[in-house]
């Protein structure tokens, strides 16, 4: 596909690219702040409100949770080949669209009306509306990933990649800090208001987008003569024979495992190895955060002076070593330090995975492999969250090896550590003959 004219049109070394990337950028971070906020205000409204002082609290924030991890595991798998058929701008403005009308029917919901609700049908009316907002996702994403491609050179993409990463860490952590004040000071309408705000912002961005300059591929504007089934297992048989393919899931599982594990797990490490009030634990989140903004960043400089395929396993190496560090800690500053530093190579990493993806898939496929990485990185993140309570609750030990003292939390640390070590050495014995400008 030819689709220079898309680029001509942007300024020299745009801080955003061009105007279409622009455009899609802006909207998707005011989009993600929304989310963000979104998401924490649900999970405080059930918690301090609809289920306050119930025994059944912690299974109804589960419920939140299962319903937005649901979708991604049952529909995701499917919905590739739909965007892959799909006009992706249209996809794009009608997944927006209902996401905004699917959060305005809660708000409605929500609001002080003289109605008796019970708390059974408000959490079942939170549930289809996270389920039916997460189905939506689905759809979009992989759709958002083809647009970009289609409006950011190859050269660019790297860094179109950083600046995706810079506005989600952003909106995690500007929003949850807005969405308590929100909810206690103003109420839980009008933090949902400004998520279905958010996606009303992030639909007229998307229609700003230029998208006539984009010509689908004639092979793309006639499926009839393929089943549904028959493009699904063509897109599985690809993503199967693409050693690259294979390895970006391997090694991102392996990630989202080890780093699943800590997510899980830090609160007690802060209080029980660092020997901290858990009051401080916010402030690792926090430290992670701008570390993965600043890795964001700087990752375009990476990617230029190591090339792509080395920032990924070097990263990957980094990351895991760095990890490794973190759980020796017995202090709580050192350890802050050290996780704040974490963020950067994970955060290159993720940039670097996003020309990677691009080189190995043809267009036509994108929707399809999107469709199988991203189910399997949910999936490997509810894996590593009952893997790590299991290992946490089961087994309880504490030994010394050569002057250092291995605990169980810290040990499941370590041992998540060496699983990422051991991928960035996997991805540099499968990927160290890809060229990405060849």
């Amino acid at each position: 596909m030819d689709s220079s004219p898309l680029h001509a049109e942007s300024p020299k070394k745009a801080w955003l690219i061009n105007r279409n990337y622009a455009f899609l950028w802006s909207g998707q971070a005011i989009s993600n702040l929304g989310d963000m906020v979104f998401d924490t205000t649900l999970v405080l409204w059930v918690s301090t409100k609809i289920a306050a002082h119930q025994s059944w609290a912690p299974l109804a924030i589960s419920g939140v949770m299962l319903s937005a991890a649901l979708p991604t595991l049952l529909i995701g798998p499917l919905a590739g080949v739909f965007t892959d058929r799909w006009d992706k701008r249209r996809t794009m403005l009608l997944m927006d669209f209902s996401r905004a009308l699917f959060v305005l029917l809660l708000f409605v919901a929500a609001l002080p009306l003289p109605l008796h609700i019970s708390p059974s049908a408000t959490l079942t009316m939170i549930y289809a509306m996270v389920a039916l907002n997460a189905t939506c996702s689905q759809f979009f994403a992989p759709a958002r990933t083809t647009l970009i491609r289609d409006t950011v050179e190859a050269k660019d993409q790297a860094r179109a990649g950083g600046l995706a990463q810079v506005s989600q860490n952003l909106a995690i952590i500007i929003g949850p800090p807005l969405a308590a004040p929100l909810l206690f000071v103003v109420g839980v309408e009008w933090a949902l208001l400004i998520n279905a705000l958010s996606f009303v912002v992030s639909f007229f961005a998307i229609l700003m987008v230029r998208s006539h300059k984009i010509v689908e591929p004639e092979g793309q504007k006639d499926h009839g003569q393929l089943s549904f089934w028959s493009e699904l297992r063509a897109g599985l048989t690809f993503f199967g024979h693409s050693q690259i393919l294979m390895t970006l899931l391997i090694c991102i599982t392996i990630v989202t495992l080890g780093t699943g594990m800590m997510n899980v797990l830090d609160v007690f490490f802060v209080t029980r190895n660092l020997h901290v009030d858990s009051s401080l634990y916010g402030l690792i989140g926090m430290g992670f955060g701008a570390g993965s903004i600043l890795g964001a960043v700087i990752s375009t400089f990476f990617t230029q002076r190591l090339e792509v395929v080395r920032t990924f396993w070097g990263c990957l190496v980094m990351a895991g070593l760095l990890i490794f560090a973190y759980s020796r800690m017995t202090s709580f500053i050192p350890a802050l330090m050290i996780f704040t530093i974490v963020g950067i190579p994970i955060a290159a990493l993720n940039t670097a995975f996003f020309p990677l993806l691009l080189h190995a898939t043809p267009r036509e496929m994108l929707g399809r492999v999107l469709s199988v990485i991203n189910p399997t990185q949910t999936l490997a993140a509810l894996v590593s969250t009952l893997l790590a309570g299991f290992l946490a609750s089961q087994f309880s030990f504490h030994t010394s090896v050569l002057g250092s003292n291995f605990g169980t939390i810290d040990t499941i640390f370590s041992g998540g550590a060496l699983m990422i070590i051991l991928g960035g050495v996997y991805a540099l014995v499968t990927l160290s003959h890809i060229r990405l400008d060849e």
